[in-house]
């Protein structure tokens, strides 16, 4: 197998409610492949997708009342440290929670957590050790 991940589906209780935190608010890149019931943005090589939430978990085949912390977090790097504030910020204003503010964290780098007007957390990271490339891949050995 092929070590990637190609798209990552968000489970979400307010399908408009949620494009528009992704697209106006986050300023995410929306996909013509979207449609009336699922949501598409493009993330560099890999696809965020919204889509219902009981939808997802019928699709599943698991019950649909997950919440609080679920074992996952979605990550974005930011190219320097003062991005971090900024991105949590956008994200608060967009209709998001900050969770955690930006700090330094133990490992050298500065890092704050937002969750998504569905409670996805989002961590919004400045890593020195992981610098990024042009196009915003991670550099990692």
């Amino acid at each position: 197998m092929e070590s990637r991940i190609s798209m990552i589906a968000l489970g979400v209780r307010d399908l408009p409610r949620s494009v528009k935190f992704y697209q106006d608010g986050l300023r995410f890149s929306p996909s013509s492949a979207s449609k009336e019931s699922i949501a598409f943005f493009k993330m560099g090589g890999t696809v965020l997708a919204l889509y219902p939430w009981d939808k997802l978990a019928e699709d599943a085949q698991v019950p649909d009342e997950g919440h609080g912390f679920r074992g996952v977090t979605l990550a974005n790097n930011v190219r320097e440290r003062t991005e971090v504030s900024e991105v949590l910020a956008l994200g608060a204003a967009s209709g998001g929670k900050i969770i955690k503010p930006a700090k330094d964290v133990f490992w050298g780098g500065h890092s704050g957590y937002f969750a998504d007007p569905d409670g996805h957390l989002w961590e919004v990271c400045w890593n020195p050790h992981f610098p990024l490339a042009d196009d915003g891949t991670v550099l990692i050995l």
